[in-house]
Parts: structure tokens; sequence; C-alpha cells
């Protein structure tokens, strides 16, 4: 299946431009090359450009990767939301923890393992989707706010202002789409650390046999694709903020080396016998119930009990309609932006709908399903039927034979029942892991 994001690779080598783009066109829905950075922004103003894979020394001798890490900080300053992933023949763990700490999401070494470029361009391409979303989910200005009217949501924003100052861990509940990376940006850009780096890792979208490498790093031959000594999310989050996603999803082994890191202050790369000393603050977040995992032997009572010194609940959207005018308001202001169409109104019946809606996909779906509206409504006002929805219920695919909306019904249904958990969702649709993934993107759940 294609992954609907769009590619770029920047490489003066024409070999691996070719190499790249017959590789990743069978995987990405658009995949472009250039062999001259200087074409970047001429490149970016033509088309929106997901994902970049960028070269990090271009002239002939030059080894330092202070170009890479030029282009990064001007791709950046372009798009913040893009996601830039630096590749080099020169491998150095300095060069990789500088390159994450400005901004790139991963750093790949030439030559490359197919299987591995592939699987870290998907990681990519997901985090971009993320980025966007949560972005759109920002209000403007000022950037640390989060649309909070209603008295849930305010009592949230409350507490992230008492706590984002100190150094406590803290964990963030709450169901898939109700924001919970933003508060996580929130804490960070509210602490004593905004103006460090604050890393994001979603332990949802890594394979489990990464898990330990991606955390804590590798060095140079600690198993067979270790080509260069690299480094982990904890060294490259250092001084700032590291925020875990789906904590979840954390085997129980790397549990321990977790809550080990967590007590030493320390991170131990694969293949190596010298620690190295870190200075994170920990941000985790999760859909699944950890006690009953605790209580099924899936996840460590002592691990749980450290990362959630403050815990935060974010509830679903069902649960704060009084936040779903000024949210559609905003969603409405921002499609309009992106898409150059004028800026519509909701009437007063189409509101009614929203607030009784059940959005089992929460704030990412109702962002989707005004973006939706807004494109093919044919009025200046947004009315009911330009949403198929069904008062307090789901899509109205229940009485439809559209295959569309069944599968997306299934899948809304499949994910409630296994309390987000994406691989119970997943073997109970009778489909893999990324089979899911895509639908959850397709659906915008």
């Amino acid at each position: 299946m294609t992954i609907h994001a769009s590619v770029l690779i920047v490489d003066d080598d024409p070999d691996v431009l070719t190499a790249a783009r017959l590789l990743l066109r069978q995987h990405f829905e658009r995949v472009l090359t250039t062999g001259d950075p200087s074409r970047i922004e001429a490149m970016m103003t033509e088309s929106r450009i997901d994902v970049f894979l960028v070269d990090m020394n271009f002239a002939i001798g030059r080894n330092s990767g202070a170009e890479g890490l030029k282009w990064l900080e001007r791709i950046l300053a372009l798009d913040p939301d893009a996601v830039v992933i630096l590749m080099t023949a020169f491998g150095d763990l300095n060069i990789a923890v500088q390159a994450m700490r400005e901004g790139a999401a991963d750093f790949v070494l030439k030559p490359w393992q197919n299987d591995k470029l592939v699987a870290t361009l998907t990681v990519a391409a997901r985090l971009r989707q993320t980025r966007t979303t949560v972005n759109a989910l920002s209000v403007l200005p000022p950037a640390d706010e989060m649309i909070a009217r209603s008295p849930q949501m305010r009592k949230v924003m409350d507490i992230v202002a008492k706590v984002a100052p100190t150094a406590a861990n803290v964990l963030i509940r709450g169901e898939n789409g109700t924001g919970k990376e933003l508060v996580a940006q929130a804490l960070h850009r509210q602490s004593g650390r905004a103006d460090k780096v604050l890393v994001a890792v979603d332990l949802g979208a890594i394979a489990e046999s990464l898990f330990e490498s991606e955390l804590f790093g590798h060095r140079k031959g600690a198993f067979t694709d270790a080509l260069a000594d690299r480094a982990g999310r904890f060294q490259a989050a250092d001084g700032g903020t590291l925020f875990l996603d789906e904590i979840g999803n954390l085997p129980p082994p790397l549990q321990t080396k977790l809550l080990r890191v967590l007590e030493s202050r320390e991170v131990l790369p694969l293949g190596s016998d010298q620690p190295v000393p870190i200075d994170v603050r920990l941000l985790s977040a999760t859909n699944r119930p950890l006690e009953s995992l605790v209580a099924d032997g899936l996840f460590r009572e002592d691990l749980l009990y450290r990362i959630n010194t403050i815990e935060i609940e974010l509830p679903p959207l069902r649960e704060r309609p009084d936040d779903i005018p000024a949210l559609a308001k905003h969603f409405i202001s921002t499609y309009a932006r992106k898409y150059r169409l004028p800026e519509k109104k909701l009437s007063a019946e189409a509101l009614a709908i929203l607030q009784s809606h059940h959005w089992p996909g929460n704030v990412r779906e109702l962002s989707h399903a005004i973006e939706r509206a807004l494109i093919l409504g044919e009025g200046s006002i947004i009315v009911a039927s330009d949403f198929r929805l069904i008062p307090g219920g789901g899509s109205g695919a229940n009485d439809s034979l559209n295959l569309e909306d069944n599968e997306r019904r299934m899948v809304s249904r499949a994910l409630e029942q296994a309390g987000g958990n994406i691989s119970h969702a997943a073997a109970s649709l009778g489909i893999t892991r990324a089979a899911l993934y895509r639908r959850i993107e397709k659906f915008g759940l």
C-alpha cells in the first residue's frame, strides 16, 4: 500500500538519487530528487513536501556535516512542520546528536539497508502527519495556549501552568486525538528547558526490535546492521525534554532498562560498557489503562510510579462540547487559509450536530470533518448536510452500504474495544499494524 506522503531526496551523487527514487517510489505517493540543494526552497514553494532526506556533505572532500546542518536550519525555517532526515557516508556520533538537537528527525548512514530506510521514512511520514495535526489544533496567537473554553479543559491548563516550571515527570492520559502531544509541548514551552530541545518519540510507530537502539543508542558493531555509532533519543534530548508517546507499548524488558535510566540518570548504548550521563525531563503519554497492564503483569508498577509523579487526564471531546464552537471556528479559519478559500460560518443546526456527535476520533476527527465540509460545501455557510454525522452517534454508516463508511466504522469500533491498543485492534480486524495505521491516517482517527 502506498503511503500518502511526498519525499524529497537531496544528494549530489546521481547514483544515490536513482537508487533511492527506485526504492521509495514503491512505497510513497510522490518521490522527488535533486542534486542541487539550492533548489530546495523553490521545490518547497511549488508543492508541499512532507519528508526530506538530505545529504550532509556536498562539496568534494567535505565530511564535517556543516552543509547538512545549514540546509536543515533553512528547511525548518521555511516549514517548521517539515520532517528532515540527514544522511552521510561518514558516521559521527557527535554530528548525529547535534543534528537531532537542531531539529533533525533521524540520521541515516550510507550505504543504507533498504528495509531500514523505508521503515525510517515511514515513521517520518507519520511524524509529519502528527505535527500537522498538532499545529492545526493550536490557537494562534499565542502559540502556547490550547482552546480551553470548557471547565474540564480549563482545569487541565491550570495543572499545566503549575507543573510546567517543575522538574516533575508527567504522565498524560487520554484517548487518541485528544491532544496529548499538545499538552507535552505546552509543558515544555512553559518550563525552564524551553530554550532546549523537545524530542518526541512515538513508541507505537517503532518496530519492537529497534526500541532499545532508538531510545539508548548503539555503538558500531553492536549488531549486524550497526555500521556506525548512533545516538539514542535520550542523548539527543540531553538538557531538554523527552516525550514518550504510547508508553504502554514499551516491552517489559525495556521497561526495566527505562526504570534504570530514570534512576541512574545515565544510558548504556548497545554494544558499550561506558554509560553516558543524561539530563532530561520525561513526559509520557498513553491511551491505555496502565493499571490494568500492571495487574496483568505487562507493565512494571515501579515504572508507573516513576513516570507519573504528576498525572494529567485529557477528557474526550464528547465530554466537553463547550469547546466545539471555538474549535470549529479555528479549524474553519485554518483550512480556509490552507486552501485559499473564503471563511464560512456554521449554521446553528450544523453546530448542534457537531456538539451532539460522539467523536470517537476526538479533536482530530473534528478537524478532518471541518476540513472536508469546508472544501465540499456549496454555499457560504456550512450546513448540517455538509457533515456525514448523526446526532449522538457515529457517521451514519450503520444504515449505509458504502464500503468506505463501514470500514471506517469498523476501524473506530476496533480501536475503541481495544482501548487504543494498535496491536490488539489490528488482530481483531485481521490486518497488520501497518495496515491499521494506514486506515487510521486515511480516516483521521
